[in-house]
């Protein structure tokens, strides 16, 4: 027989897991509409020619955010509070000065990790440190991005803009578009990457893995497993934390800033910044 406390834990998987099909069909929407447009609305009568051309309006900034629209989750459909009281979170401090640096690349970086070796990381946030190590042999090219980007120090001055509380226990980070209130989880780097080390893939707490809005669209964000969590082998497991766990576990325990078991967390975590390192 089921018991109620596996029912409930089966519910939180399946809404989750809903919330990422939606986001990602609202991705693929976007996309088109937005082509739909770059072919309909921009174009232009020279004067005194009566020459009609395209001005490409979406060729700069907006390519550039739909592109990053690409890199979503798992995400969630949180709105921007309208009451919410951000509180002081215990050990939490403020951000350090500065903001994501928003850089984008049009291909996966080349391959430069060492494949047998393990990579330490340190994540310096506003909270307190959390330490991984990243198993490069398992997961070659997600951890070679992920070195990648902390050597472009793009992670740093970003937001952990999720934080789940029931069924699903995972910080989110590593989106730079996400602020403090605002909705995130569509930022990325601007290229994908494919799935790995899928096979038989679980998270237990202290898995690092990522995020993503389909298979192989991967980008930047990822999250930290800070409590034993039941989900589909969807999400790359990367790394494990070695460290910092309680600080994880601090700002589960202040909950989110929205009150519910789904949002931005009530610590304004921040990611001061984040180095990678062979070792």
């Amino acid at each position: 027989m089921v018991s109620s406390e596996q029912r409930r834990r089966q519910l939180a998987r399946d809404k989750y897991e809903r919330q990422m099909e939606r986001r990602a069909a609202q991705v693929a929407a976007r996309k088109r509409r937005n082509t739909i447009l770059g072919a309909s609305l921009a174009v232009v009568v020279l004067a005194g020619g009566g020459t009609l051309f395209a001005t490409g309006a979406f060729d700069s900034d907006d390519k550039k955010k739909d592109d990053r629209t690409a890199q979503a989750a798992p995400s969630p459909d949180a709105t921007e509070p309208t009451a919410a009281t951000r509180k002081p979170v215990e050990g939490c401090g403020e951000p350090a000065p500065g903001a994501p640096n928003g850089k984008q690349w049009q291909a996966e970086p080349a391959m430069t990790v060492d494949a047998k070796a393990s990579y330490a990381v340190t994540l310096d946030t506003n909270c307190g440190k959390v330490t991984l190590s990243l198993d490069a042999a398992k997961a070659p090219h997600t951890v070679n991005s992920f070195a990648f980007l902390a050597g472009e120090q793009y992670f740093d001055h970003t937001k952990c803009h999720r934080l789940t509380t029931d069924g699903i226990f995972v910080l989110q980070c590593g989106d730079p578009t996400a602020s403090a209130t605002a909705p995130g989880g569509t930022g990325g780097p601007g290229y994908k990457f494919a799935d790995e080390n899928l096979t038989g893939a679980t998270y237990p707490a202290g898995t690092v893995a990522m995020a993503n809005a389909g298979p192989g669209t991967n980008g930047s964000q990822f999250f930290l497993v800070y409590k034993d969590t039941q989900l589909s082998p969807n999400y790359t497991p990367f790394g494990k934390i070695t460290g910092g766990l309680d600080v994880l576990q601090k700002i589960a325990a202040a909950g989110t800033l929205e009150g519910g078991t789904d949002g931005h967390p009530m610590a304004d975590v921040t990611l001061n910044s984040v180095t990678a390192a062979k070792g």
